[in-house]
């Protein structure tokens, strides 16, 4: 077995492919028991966003053993936070909130429909215009998402927000970026 890293994630690469593009985007999971007394300890190389269910309950697939009170697999036709969309559909989602907010740009309501579907009200709250979200850091980014952020998706750090929660960082100047930090810094206490 040889090991690649792709940047975002170590791949498992097939030995006979000459080709980058043919590294597996698979994963292998290695589970050491150690000594008795010890806890397990389950690694985990590869994987993909896309099959993130599948590798983690073939993870607790791994894990079972120890812990026998666990209970079966359950999520693999359930919705995530905010993926219960009228229908399934992202439109229809946006109409409705387009009603709910009217004075919102259709633009900001896309942006946050596709962040965070239906939990989008939770970020906007009673807000009527773009003045209500707090501050602007750049495009669809605002104070009011960012707190919601750090309230309920564990951001700590303008990193968590900006990349890792939102994407925004790619469409924001290095200032704006800074600024995200200065407003975690000083209302949390986070960098």
């Amino acid at each position: 077995m040889v090991w690649s890293y792709s940047g975002v994630r170590p791949l498992l690469e097939d030995e006979s492919a000459d080709n980058p593009s043919a590294v597996t985007r698979d994963y292998v999971l290695k589970l050491d028991v150690g000594d008795a007394g010890r806890a397990p300890l389950l690694s985990v190389f590869g994987g993909k966003i896309t099959t993130y269910r599948r590798l983690a309950e073939a993870a607790l697939f791994e894990l079972k053993a120890f812990f026998p009170q666990m209970k079966r697999e359950w999520t693999r036709n359930a919705a995530l936070p905010g993926g219960d969309m009228p229908g399934g559909k992202l439109a229809a989602c946006e109409r409705e909130l387009a009603t709910r907010y009217p004075a919102l740009p259709a633009g900001l309501m896309a942006a946050l429909v596709r962040r965070h579907g239906t939990r989008t009200p939770r970020v906007l709250g009673d807000a009527k215009t773009t003045a209500d979200l707090g501050t602007h850091f750049g495009d669809t980014l605002y104070a009011a998402e960012v707190d919601y952020l750090v309230a309920v998706e564990w951001a700590r750090s303008a990193e968590d927000v900006l990349w890792r929660r939102t994407k925004c960082g790619l469409h924001l100047a290095p200032e704006q970026r800074d600024a995200v930090a200065a407003y975690l810094h000083e209302q949390y206490g986070h960098a």
